[in-house]
């Protein structure tokens, strides 16, 4: 009898086990909202309840070489095939995408607004010293934003903590700070739409190729690490993928705006620009 009942325990541990998954991923999916609307679905499709780690992209990395976690979702494209190559996902699939944009005050005082491309707004705000907020903090908007400047040939940390301000924190706090301060600042549309203490900030640059933000889908490896789920972290990916989870992706609104658009099956970017409903 005592036999059995372990039996009947380790077997009622294993079922739970199963149908639970820790996914390390990012603050613009969390502060966006998706997930409130996603997992409750994903949960009676499947019967998987997952957990969210929502941390900057370089963090979700770091914490899932450390085998903290089952599945990995972030948006820094390059850092994940790496994670991948040097075996510590199973794969990596696209799964959605949307963009990021730049607010600022109103008033505009770099004029970023005229800009031609994003090349030129940040010329600009270097120009006018106007004030400029940074995550500062590895995410993947902050590795976006890094390569920009890289790719505008300017160079920030010249202005640190005079325009140039590194908040060392989410897009949500960055945000914050950055409607605070009238200062100026990358973020992904999604977080922008559903922020709400925008005060007088507004978007001012938007709809450029080279602010397209891809965010890709990765179990973690069981041979890097033994101890994650791995059941559960493949049918958490395939369920993302399938049909039924991409049409849950491209059917959430916040305020009547599509936020994230599915291209698990597509190779392009079209409907970049589809913001509105």
């Amino acid at each position: 009898m005592k036999n059995l009942i372990i039996v009947m325990a380790l077997a009622l541990s294993t079922h739970a086990v199963a149908e639970t998954v820790m996914v390390q991923s990012t603050t613009s999916t969390h502060n966006s909202g998706l997930y409130t609307y996603l997992l409750p679905l994903l949960k009676k499709e499947t019967g998987i309840q997952a957990h969210i780690v929502a941390v900057g992209t370089g963090q979700a990395i770091k914490n899932a070489m450390r085998c903290d976690g089952d599945a990995l979702l972030v948006h820094a494209r390059p850092d994940e095939e790496t994670f991948v190559a040097e075996g510590y996902g199973e794969y990596r699939r696209d799964l959605m995408y949307n963009d990021f944009v730049i607010v600022g005050p109103e008033a505009d005082p770099a004029n970023v607004a005229g800009a031609p491309d994003i090349s030129d707004v940040l010329r600009r705000i270097k120009q006018a010293r106007a004030k400029f907020a940074s995550r500062g903090d590895d995410s993947g908007t902050h590795k976006k934003e890094r390569a920009l400047w890289q790719a505008a040939a300017v160079d920030p940390d010249v202005g640190s903590g005079q325009w140039y301000l590194e908040t060392g924190s989410g897009m949500g706090a960055t945000l914050n700070i950055g409607a605070g301060l009238g200062a100026y600042v990358l973020t992904d549309r999604a977080t922008w739409v559903a922020f709400a203490n925008k005060q007088d900030s507004i978007i001012l640059f938007e709809d450029e190729p080279a602010l397209f933000n891809q965010y890709g889908i990765i179990p973690i490896s069981s041979e890097k690490c033994p101890t994650t789920n791995h059941d559960a972290a493949e049918q958490f990916a395939q369920w993302l993928l399938s049909e039924t989870g991409q049409a849950a992706i491209g059917a959430f609104r916040v305020n009547g705006q599509q936020l994230f658009f599915p291209n698990a099956s597509q190779a392009g970017q079209a409907g970049l620009n589809q913001h509105d409903d």
